[in-house]
């Protein structure tokens, strides 16, 4: 019999397992996983597998169904209106309070400055997965600059439907990576400036592609 860290290990291990593979949409909206399909990729029993299904469910990610497992939730249009609207607010302003609080750092600069250098590397190679989570690192920390905490906060919360939404929406239209980069480009020289409308701005019209694209 398996111990209890190793149980909740197998359980978390399930978790994190099926949660990727629902925002990365090796998952996509409205298939049928089972139980025992997770059970034979990890190795591991039905039991933790189910615990992750409960918890994923409880996400909103899975919709259970009986014994024959779970579907995966789609994300609906007004969701992702809805995470795309909530994103926009709380980074412009977070960008606003950087700079009315003296600019950004020598810090935050180096970061935004490297998240466009590498997603320019990751577009030449066709890594989608690494250009999505340096997309994830670029508008975090700007949020996370700003020293509000309940921002950070609620931002985090989105997390994980952003990342779906970013994997779903490129995947679906590859031709929208140059503009993400050029965008982000235009985003790091406003907030370098001290121009916090201009972010403002363009953050409106990067949001309003992804948008335009559901």
């Amino acid at each position: 019999m398996p111990s209890i860290s190793g149980s909740r290990s197998a359980a978390e291990t399930a978790y994190q397992y099926v949660k990727q593979a629902i925002i990365t949409g090796r998952l996509p909206g409205g298939r049928l996983v089972t139980e025992s399909e997770i059970s034979e990729d990890l190795g591991i029993s039905r039991t933790p597998a189910h615990e992750a299904f409960l918890r994923l469910s409880g996400e909103r990610l899975l919709d259970l169904a009986g014994r024959r497992g779970a579907v995966v939730t789609p994300v609906a249009p007004r969701e992702a209106q809805d995470v795309l609207e909530m994103r926009q607010v709380l980074e412009g302003e977070a960008a606003r309070r950087v700079v009315a609080e003296g600019g950004p750092s020598a810090d935050l600069v180096r970061t935004l400055t490297h998240c466009v250098d590498q997603q320019r590397v990751q577009l030449d190679a066709a890594d989608l997965e690494a250009f999505v989570a340096t997309d994830e690192t670029f508008h975090s920390a700007v949020v996370n600059a700003s020293g509000n905490a309940i921002a950070a906060h609620f931002f985090t919360l989105l997390r994980d439907r952003q990342q779906r939404l970013r994997h779903q929406l490129l995947t679906m239209h590859p031709q929208h990576l140059p503009a993400v980069i050029d965008d982000h480009r235009e985003l790091l020289g406003r907030l370098s400036a001290g121009d916090a409308a201009g972010y403002a701005s363009v953050l409106a019209d990067h949001v309003a592609r992804h948008q335009g694209a559901l």
